[in-house]
């Protein structure tokens, strides 16, 4: 029998949702990474490992500074944007980076997407842009940050692909697909014509909507 692991649970979770992540089509190869926190230690996402060899044993674990507590493989080039989100957004549990299509699209023309569809407020009244930094900075974990803000669910990494959050990993898993899916749809309604953007005071009764019903819509 095999000792328990450190954070086992959320060791596992971030294997589990590597592969779903790359089942989903929200990336590709070995891009983009997965964060689970625990108190003040998280697991987090082996640099550069194939998504489907990826097991408990291979994902490290951190403290909120990004030094490896256990786990023998180097963490997540992206570790200085997650520590950091988890240390400054009290209310987030869970970080999904990725690179989806049509996200990762308007993050290239540096455009956030407005509220065309009404699941945009899982993220909040647009999906924001973070201003292009070069991937594995510093600078570009405070871009993401300061995107985020306190307010939003998720951003867009220009040039770069994708960032959510939420209070559990699932969570934030849930507002990654729904930033796709958003992105998606408005790609598809500004190909055709203008979309109607719902106005702010519907954003968030719809906000406020999803929090009181779980977001079971």
């Amino acid at each position: 029998m095999t000792d328990k692991l450190t954070l086992q649970t959320e060791r596992e979770k971030v294997s589990e949702l590597g592969r779903e992540m790359l089942e989903q089509g929200l990336t590709k190869g070995t891009g983009g990474n997965i964060s689970v926190r625990s108190g003040d230690r998280v697991a987090i996402s082996p640099s550069g490992m194939d998504y489907t060899e990826i097991t408990p044993e291979d994902v490290p674990v951190v403290d909120l500074d990004g030094n490896r507590i256990e786990g023998d493989r180097k963490p997540s080039s992206e570790i200085a944007m997650h520590t950091g989100i988890l240390r400054e957004r009290d209310d987030v549990g869970g970080v999904v980076h990725n690179h989806s299509p049509y996200a990762s699209t308007f993050a290239s023309l540096g455009e956030p997407v407005p509220a065309s569809h009404y699941l945009i407020a899982f993220v909040g009244d647009e999906i924001p842009v973070a201003p292009y930094e070069t991937y594995g900075t510093p600078e570009l974990a405070e871009a993401a940050l300061e995107a985020l803000g306190e307010e939003y669910n998720a951003c867009l990494l220009e040039n770069h692909g994708v960032v959510a959050v939420g209070g559990s990993v699932d969570a934030a898993f849930e507002v990654a697909m729904m930033v796709e899916y958003c992105a998606r749809i408005h790609y598809q309604a500004v190909s055709i014509g203008e979309p109607n953007v719902l106005p702010d005071e519907e954003v968030d009764t719809l906000i406020e909507r999803f929090a009181g019903y779980g977001q079971q819509h």
